[in-house]
């Protein structure tokens, strides 16, 4: 089973660091410099099937142009997500008390930037345990493909 994992990050260096350890994993790495990308804002309602998510991985930076990381995961669940919901990470230089309250509450996993990789490789260990061996994911809609890899 290979896993899919979608990247938000606006710092392009990052991001490409980031997807390559997904990569080496051998995820299927979709990655964007913005959380708008995401099909839930494309189409207003996430056009996943009634069962499916559109995939296993989340990690979006918190400082994102036009939502936070937190404001992101919270839309999507309003949407009607359906990924693991702790298998999204948000990850930060400068969290407040507040933002890590309101990233357990949306059981998301928040990580401090810069990122000790041994800590994401952990918690992808922890992710891919919790996704069922036989689940089926959505197909993306064609502008998402498009717009990445």
């Amino acid at each position: 089973m290979r896993l899919r994992a979608f990247v938000f990050e606006d710092n392009e260096a990052l991001r490409g660091t980031i997807s390559s350890i997904l990569k080496s994993r051998g995820y299927e790495v979709f990655s964007y410099s913005e959380p708008l990308a995401c099909p839930a804002y494309l189409d207003r309602e996430c056009p996943c099937l009634e069962d499916y998510a559109c995939g296993d991985i989340f990690i979006t930076d918190n400082g994102m142009p036009k939502m936070t990381g937190l404001e992101f995961i919270e839309n999507q669940l309003r949407h009607g997500c359906k990924a693991i919901e702790k298998n999204k990470a948000v990850m930060s230089g400068a969290w407040t008390d507040s933002e890590r309250e309101q990233g357990q509450r949306l059981r998301c996993r928040t990580f401090e930037k810069p990122f000790k990789t041994n800590e994401l490789l952990s918690w992808l260990d922890e992710c891919e345990k919790r996704v069922d061996p036989h689940r089926k994911l959505s197909d993306l809609p064609v502008r998402l493909k498009d717009d990445m890899r």
